[in-house]
């Protein structure tokens, strides 16, 4: 599961907005859909600081990665080449600020439903992949 956190300025995006947004991080991943979430965040120019100044125009993306991790630099470079392709249009062609970060966790902690998801690319998530949703396997 990629879970995407979103800190930004109150009102800087629709509901629209946040639709496409999730449709648009979404489609970087190869993986069943339902595996990537993401929240968005408002946060009040008083209650988010950078430098310590009040930030009214600063994103903050904090994303958990669990369903794959990098293997090596040319697809960290792949993921973040995407990402600011797709995000662009509600991030620098705004005119915010914005800050980026990717933790990984180790895949055998996590479990969807009580389900231990199954290996990457194999018959089983093939088959959540069709169905978007998690099954026995």
């Amino acid at each position: 599961m990629p879970l995407w956190k979103i800190y930004h300025p109150e009102n800087a995006y629709t509901a629209n907005d946040k639709k496409a947004i999730a449709e648009a991080i979404t489609a970087i991943y190869p993986l069943p859909k339902f595996y990537v979430g993401v929240v968005f965040q408002e946060v009040p120019k008083h209650s988010f600081y950078i430098g310590g100044e009040p930030a009214g125009n600063f994103v903050r993306i904090w994303v958990d990665h669990i369903a794959r991790q990098f293997v090596d630099e040319s697809l960290k470079e792949r993921f973040f080449a995407a990402v600011n392709r797709r995000l662009a249009p509600y991030l620098a062609d705004r005119g915010l600020h914005w800050e980026i970060h990717v933790d990984e966790t180790p895949f055998g902690l996590w479990r969807i439903q009580g389900l231990q998801p199954p290996l990457p690319d194999s018959p089983a998530e093939n088959k959540w992949r069709e169905e978007n949703m998690p099954s026995a396997y």
